[in-house]
């Protein structure tokens, strides 16, 4: 079981099946706010779609390709984070991140993103962390921002969002960079 405590308000925890219903309904009262930047929102519409999401996960986080943890913020559980993908090969991994509308602000994302951060470089002894977002999404880029990542460059038109292309810009951690 991976549990990482953050500081006293803030913890992740690998996803489990009893935190589906929970994940489900932070995300269907966060669906409008959280479609503008993922493209998953449409084919997560009923609980059984999140029960299939923690268990791929899961399958994922026992080979070590991922680590799909749930965001608990003052004992609730307020989003996921963690690693989209593991590659090992590479020693790297690529951190992905979303948080239900009424926590945004709190510094939350941040918070987790640092620790996923050093927990990767730190202790899985990767070389690499890399966060990808819309080019847009100024909100989400404020974070690679704030913990010093270097913007690496831009994918043009990388990835489909409903009704068009979005651009990602690409940060990078490197374990010798990091504090």
């Amino acid at each position: 079981m991976f549990i990482h405590k953050i500081d006293e308000d803030v913890s992740l925890k690998l996803q489990e099946m009893r935190d589906a219903e929970r994940i489900f309904e932070l995300t269907d009262t966060s669906r409008d706010y959280l479609r503008e930047w993922l493209p998953w929102l449409d084919f997560t519409t009923k609980l059984q779609d999140t029960k299939d999401f923690i268990q791929s996960g899961s399958s994922n986080f026992v080979e070590g390709k991922s680590l799909g943890a749930v965001i608990i913020y003052k004992g609730e559980i307020v989003g996921i984070g963690g690693f989209n993908n593991i590659n090992h090969a590479n020693k790297t991994a690529y951190i992905g991140y979303w948080l239900g509308q009424e926590y945004q602000g709190n510094g939350i994302m941040t918070r987790v993103a640092k620790a996923l951060t050093d927990y990767a470089l730190t202790e899985l002894k990767l070389n690499k962390v890399e966060i990808r977002v819309a080019a847009e999404n100024h909100k989400s880029r404020s974070i690679p921002e704030r913990l010093g990542y270097t913007q690496e460059g831009t994918i043009r038109q990388a990835e489909w969002l409903y009704d068009r292309y979005v651009d990602h810009v690409v940060y990078g951690m490197l374990a010798d960079e990091w504090m």
